[in-house]
């Protein structure tokens, strides 16, 4: 039953990990309007010790290294005094495929978080007879 378990605690902490991911990606959708916002990126740490081990969590969460984009807008309240002033770095269509991919990778981990389950019951169901 061991097995099992390590099985679902890993799952479980995918998961979490996606959904945090999520959580991150959506941060930045509702600020790619917001002027100076740097787009976060988070990676994903692989658990060696504990209970856990197998599984991941977020790790350190960077901000994105891309240029902000310099606005022409000479009646923004930030512009200079050339008119110009510097939004986000966030790119909508690559918010949109990482929201996808963490949703699919979601899914694919419930899938196996349920399926480890219904093995654990269907062999506690064995034992039992």
């Amino acid at each position: 039953m061991t097995d099992f378990s390590n099985a679902l605690s890993v799952s479980s902490s995918a998961l979490k990990a996606q959904s945090q991911r999520l959580r991150h990606v959506a941060e930045n959708i509702a600020n790619s309007d917001t002027p100076g916002y740097r787009r976060k990126v988070v990676s994903f740490d692989m658990l060696t010790q504990g209970r856990e081990a197998g599984g991941v969590e977020i790790g350190k969460v960077r901000l994105g290294r891309e240029e902000l984009q310099e606005i022409y807008d000479p009646n923004h309240p930030l512009s200079d005094p050339s008119g110009k002033y510097l939004g986000s770095n966030v790119s909508l269509i690559i918010e949109m495929a990482d929201a996808r991919e963490a949703q699919r990778s979601y899914e694919a981990n419930l899938k196996m978080f349920e399926q480890a389950r219904e093995m654990s019951s269907s062999l506690s169901n064995l034992l039992r007879r």
